[in-house]
């Protein structure tokens, strides 16, 4: 049985290691639960490779194949799914409702983000057009009925790509990642006290604030997440406070138009005595350090070591060591830590769906994360905390207070991030 690539990161995965995504997306009526089972099941059919279930074949690797089963579209209730189980069809893939929210779970294993845009976007514009009828779609969609474009698939050969060396590397330093919170959460990331708050800003007043002091989106954030948070850390002498912006390097490698998952970490390093500088200067700052870490040979290098991962966990002869040489070889656990994490890639094209999306959000396992997604009229944003403790959540409300940009701020949430059931 063939090995599928979307397997590998499941190796890592442990009960407390969930490696699992929500997205949450309220619409402006109630959801009609029989046209969202039939969308679903429309939107999987045009979308295979997210048709899957896991198996161990006889040589103990982890092998994704096709799942003939519906996806499961059940209402929403306040407990986790287990992806992978009966309960979901064996699937990692599921979709749950509760009056105009639908919530879509998946495996991270199999796409990232980016992949994941084409099931919602399939999925939510077969809803819809059900609903209200045609509806202009966004250039990107694929529409059910429609071929699969061979890029879709786009897996790039690692040899093919260069082997030149980047100009400069980050030099991390003793970034303060508020460890004792982060050895925490690895204990057990599925504890209660496990929240994010929702925040709406208005795209025009972002975009205007913006323009006015030169900033994209992802250097403003890191700029705002930095100065509001710097108080609530005690400064230790010989570190400084930085924060982690995930960048999709897929267009350096050539896999343009993938489902799968190519993300690695920018990082910008604040020290102490910026704490007073304006936030235009600290942009100034994320930008340059964006700038210098935006080169292509990191990207190169990226997959060239994550191909080179994937070839040890298959040169081990038993899952418990596949599992053991995944989880030693992280990039995960081998990334740089940093005290703060963005992730944003840009605007999502959404077509006439627009009007009929209030609200969409990305839930995911970070601390002291923002979760970023561009609607036509409002950036939507999830700030994702370990504990009950909202004091980091309040202090960058205040800052968007002092620099007048206006947003809404929700109460507090459960995450209740998915489970996955493998076999053993």
């Amino acid at each position: 049985m063939a090995k599928n690539p979307d397997a590998y990161l499941l190796y890592e995965y442990m009960e407390k290691v969930p490696y699992t995504v929500r997205i949450k997306v309220r619409l402006s009526e109630n959801i009609d639960a029989k046209l969202l089972y039939e969308a679903a099941q429309e939107a999987v059919k045009r979308l295979p490779y997210f048709s899957v279930k896991v198996e161990l074949d006889k040589e103990q690797n982890y092998t994704v194949v096709h799942n003939d089963t519906p996806i499961t579209v059940n209402p929403e209730k306040d407990e986790r799914l287990v992806l992978g189980s009966d309960k979901v069809n064996r699937h990692l893939f599921a979709i749950t409702y509760r009056e105009d929210v639908i919530w879509f779970s998946f495996s991270h294993s199999v796409c990232g983000g980016a992949g994941s845009m084409f099931w919602v976007k399939t999925t939510l514009y077969a809803y819809l057009t059900k609903k209200y009828g045609h509806i202009e779609p966004p250039e990107d969609i694929k529409l059910p009925g429609t071929p699969i474009d061979p890029e879709e698939l786009a897996l790039p050969e690692a040899d093919s790509l260069p082997d030149d060396k980047p100009v400069t590397r980050y030099n991390g330093g003793n970034s303060n990642v508020a460890l004792m919170r982060f050895i925490k959460y690895l204990i057990n990331p599925f504890a209660k006290d496990n929240y994010y708050y929702q925040l709406i800003i208005p795209a025009d007043k972002l975009m205007e604030y913006a323009r006015n002091i030169d900033e994209s989106p992802n250097t403003l954030l890191s700029a705002l997440f930095f100065k509001s948070n710097v108080s609530y850390f005690k400064e230790k002498k010989d570190t400084h406070l930085s924060v982690r912006i995930a960048d999709d390097y897929r267009n350096d490698i050539g896999a343009e138009k993938s489902y799968r998952d190519f993300v690695r970490l920018l990082h910008i390093k604040y020290d102490w005595n910026t704490r007073d500088e304006s936030v235009e200067k600290l942009n100034m700052r994320a930008r340059g350090a964006i700038i210098g870490q935006s080169q292509p040979e990191l990207s190169y290098e990226r997959y060239k070591n994550i191909e080179a991962i994937h070839k040890g966990i298959d040169e081990q002869p038993t899952l418990k060591e596949k599992k053991k040489y995944a989880t030693q070889n992280s990039t995960f656990r081998s990334d740089t830590r940093d005290t703060f994490t963005i992730s944003y890639t840009k605007p999502t094209d959404w077509g006439e769906m627009n009007k009929y999306i209030e609200e969409f959000y990305i839930i995911t396992d970070g601390d002291l994360m923002l979760e970023v997604i561009a609607l036509k009229e409002k950036f939507c944003i999830s700030f994702q905390l370990i504990n009950k403790d909202r004091t980091p959540f309040d202090l960058l409300c205040r800052l968007l207070d002092t620099e007048k940009i206006p947003y809404e701020a929700s109460e507090q949430k459960k995450r209740l991030l998915p489970k996955i059931e493998l076999s053993k």
